[in-house]
């Protein structure tokens, strides 16, 4: 009788530390999976070359608007959407919702991050050369 209660216990005893084992595994998985805030959303594949105004457009961008829409225009999670995305389209979003976007700022509508604010500092000239920067990533990118 009392072997049987040392196993038991020993099979409990094992067991139980099994379970904590994996779900320690589980939470470490989950953690391991879980993009953090600021994390890049797309994989940008960039071009070989740029054009003139793109390579403006690429200084332009990074002075201005990679501080949320992250590094190549690839998104930060938790805090702005990639640009280099097929809603940002041409045939979905032409030049001008970046004007105006930049201008006016934008109320959220595609993304839950939240309303862009006015970009200060930058001009419709500025602006075009982002563009430019932004389309030449697309079409590296397979959006037309």
């Amino acid at each position: 009788m009392k072997k049987s209660i040392v196993i038991i216990a020993i099979l409990v005893t094992v067991g139980a530390g099994y379970a904590i084992w994996k779900g320690a595994d589980a939470a470490d998985q989950k953690t391991a999976q879980a993009p953090e805030t600021g994390a890049a959303l797309v994989e940008v594949k960039l071009p070989g070359t740029l054009s003139q105004n793109a390579e403006i457009g690429k200084a332009a961008f990074e002075a201005k608007c990679s501080a949320c829409h992250g590094a190549n225009a690839a998104g930060q999670d938790g805090v702005a959407p990639p640009l280099v995305h097929k809603i940002y389209e041409p045939g979905h979003h032409g030049d001008e919702s970046f004007q105006r976007a930049a201008a006016n700022g934008v109320r959220a509508h595609h993304w839950r991050f939240g309303d862009m604010q006015p970009v200060e500092g930058v001009t419709r000239g500025d602006v075009t050369m982002i563009i430019a920067y932004i389309r030449e990533l697309q079409r590296a990118n397979g959006i037309y």
